[in-house]
C-alpha cells in the first residue's frame, strides 16, 4: 500500500539492529534522523553504513537526516542528582556553580545572566517549573519559584516568549557538520535558527565538507515565527521540521496547532518540505495502540500537507518501534483518503515564470482532468518532483532518476516516488527512456496495460533543470 505522507523515525538503541531496521523499512519508513545530541562521531558513521545496508537489503530507497543538536539551554548537574522546589521558595541559577543543592544550580550557558532582567519568565523541563527572575547579580539569576517541582541534572531552559542569544551552531555542531558530510547525510536538520543568516551559515558549512544535503530548519524559537522570520529562513533552506516541543513552552501550548497549519501551508507555497515533529505516537513508546488524541494529531498533519510525520523516541527508545511505523502508515493512508483535491483553484492563484515549472504544473493539470493512473518525472536533481508534490493533485508521481543521491532526497517529497533507472546511459535518448520508463512502471505494478500516464522530461535530456516536455501516453500502446 502506497502512503504519500513520508515517514522519519529516530534511530537508537531500540531500533539500531539490522533485524528490527529492516522491518521498520519494510513497515514503511522513508527516512531515518540521526540525533546528534547522543552517541559519538563513530557510532554515527556505523549507523549510517547500518542504515544504508538494510534499504538496500529490503529494496527500499531510505534518506538519512542527521539533527544537530545546536545550543542546549540547560542547568547543571545536583550534587543528588535533583532537588525539589517548592512554590514561593528562593533559587539561584548560577553560571559558577559547580555542584548542585537546594539553594542554587549551575548552567551550561554561561552568559543566561546577560539574557534576562527581572520579571523574565524562565520554563524548567519543558514548562514543568516556572521561575521568575528577581534580580541579577553578575554571574547569579536570583529567582522565584512560581511552578514548583522536581528539577533534576541537565535539565532545558527556555525563556518565555524567546528571546535567548545563544547561536544556532555551537562549537559542537560544526564538529558534527563535518561528521553529517562524512556519512553522506541526505538532509541536514539546524535547531533553534533566529534568522536566515543561521540557515546560510549551515548551508556554506556543510558544502565546505563537500556535501550537497538538504538543509532543514528547525522551527522551535517564538522568533522564528514572527512572519518575516519565517520566511526569511523558508527562502534560505529546503524546508522545515515543524518542532512542536520546545515551540510550546516558548509560545504556550495552545498556540502550536495553529502555527503548524500556518507554516505547512507557506512552505507548500513557497515549494518548500515539511515534517511534523514531536509527540506524535508517544503513548507508543510503552503501549502496542496508540492514544485517540494521537490517530487525530497525525492525521490532521496529514490533512495539513506535511510531506513527512516523524517519531522520535517512540522508534528511538520505546519497545513498540514496528507497530509504531505501522500505525503510523495506516493513519497517513487512511486520512489522504479524504484529502480534498483542490488544484483548479490552486492553480488561479500561483505564476510561473520558469519553464520546467511551467511544465510540472501542466502535468498536474493533465493529470488530474484525464483520469491518469500516474505521473512519471525524469528528472536529475528532483525539482520538477518537488514542484508537483506541493500541490495535491491525488495522483501520484513517480521520479524516476539515474542519480542515488537525488532517489534519496525524493524520500522526504509527499506524493512523490523515487525510482532508480539502471545507469546514466540512454540518458539522452527520449524514446528509449520513455519505453524504459514505461517497463519499470509496469514491473513496479503502477500501471497496467491501457493506463494513461503523463510523461515530463527535458530536451537534451540529462541536464538539470532542464525539463521542458510533455507527452501523454497511453501503456502499451507503441509511440
Amino acid at each position: 500500500m502506497y502512503h504519500h505522507t513520508k515517514i522519519v523515525a529516530t534511530l537508537g538503541p531500540a531500533s539500531s539492529d539490522p533485524e528490527t531496521l529492516e522491518r521498520m523499512i519494510t513497515a514503511g519508513v522513508n527516512v531515518v534522523r540521526m540525533n546528534f545530541s547522543h552517541g559519538k562521531p563513530e557510532d554515527h558513521l556505523n549507523r549510517a553504513k547500518l542504515v544504508r545496508e538494510a534499504a538496500a537489503k529490503v529494496g527500499r530507497t531510505v534518506g538519512i537526516l542527521g539533527d544537530l543538536q545546536g545550543p542546549k539551554v540547560r542547568v547543571g548537574t545536583f550534587e543528588k542528582g535533583n532537588t525539589t522546589l517548592a512554590k514561593g521558595a528562593q533559587f539561584i541559577l548560577d553560571a559558577n556553580c559547580e555542584v548542585g543543592n537546594d539553594k542554587c544550580v549551575g548552567l551550561d550557558y554561561k552568559d543566561l545572566p546577560h539574557d534576562v532582567s527581572p520579571g523574565t519568565i524562565l520554563l524548567l523541563d519543558d514548562g514543568k517549573i516556572t521561575l521568575e527572575v528577581e534580580k541579577v547579580k553578575g554571574a547569579e539569576i536570583h529567582t522565584k519559584v512560581i511552578q514548583g517541582g522536581v528539577l533534576s541534572n541537565n535539565k532545558g531552559i527556555n525563556r518565555k516568549g524567546g528571546g535567548l542569544s545563544a547561536p544556532a551552531l555551537t562549537a559542537k555542531d560544526m564538529d558534527d557538520i563535518k561528521t553529517a558530510a562524512l556519512m553522506d547525510v541526505d538532509f541536514l536538520a539546524v535547531s533553534f535558527p533566529k534568522s536566515s543568516a543561521d540557515m546560510y551559515m549551515a548551508k556554506a558549512l556543510m558544502r565546505a565538507a563537500g556535501s550537497n544535503a538538504l538543509i532543514i530548519a528547525k522551527i522551535e524559537r517564538s522568533e522564528a515565527v514572527e512572519k518575516s522570520a519565517l520566511e526569511e529562513i523558508l527562502n534560505s533552506c529546503d524546508g522545515i521540521m515543524v518542532a512542536r516541543g520546545d515551540l510550546a513552552v516558548e509560545v504556550g501550548e495552545a498556540a502550536v496547532p495553529a502555527l503548524q497549519k500556518r507554516m505547512i501551508r507557506k512552505a507548500r507555497e513557497l515549494n518548500k518540505l515539511t515534517i511534523t515533529a514531536t509527540q506524535m505516537m508517544e503513548s507508543m513508546i510503552s503501549s502496542p495502540v496508540p492514544t485517540r488524541a494521537e490517530v487525530s494529531d497525525v492525521a490532521n498533519a496529514v490533512l495539513d500537507g506535511t510531506d513527512a510525520v516523524m517519531l522520535s523516541a517512540e522508534t528511538a527508545t520505546g519497545k513498540f518501534p514496528i507497530e509504531t511505523v505501522e500505525a503510523m502508515v495506516r493513519i497517513a493512508i487512511e486520512a489522504e483518503k479524504s484529502n480534498p483535491i483542490t488544484l483548479d483553484q490552486n492553480f488561479l492563484d500561483r505564476s510561473f515564470n520558469r519553464i520546467d515549472q511551467s511544465i510540472a504544473m501542466a502535468a498536474l493539470l493533465t493529470a488530474h482532468h484525464m483520469g491518469a493512473k500516474a505521473i512519471a518525472s525524469l528528472t536529475q536533481s528532483g525539482s520538477t518532483a518537488l514542484w508537483m508534490s506541493r500541490l495535491n493533485s491525488g495522483v501520484p508521481i513517480f521520479a524516476l532518476t539515474p542519480l542515488p543521491e537525488t532517489v534519496r532526497k525524493l524520500a522526504l517529497m509527499r506524493e512523490v516516488y523515487p525510482i532508480l533507472t539502471p545507469s546514466q546511459e540512454g540518458f539522452d535518448d527520449r524514446d528509449r527512456l520513455l519505453r524504459d520508463a514505461e517497463k519499470l512502471l509496469l514491473k513496479a505494478k503502477v500501471v497496467k496495460q491501457g493506463d494513461i500516464v503523463v510523461f515530463t522530461a527535458g530536451e537534451p535530456t540529462g541536464m538539470s533543470g532542464g525539463t521542458n516536455s510533455l507527452k501523454v501516453v497511453r501503456i502499451g500502446e507503441h509511440h
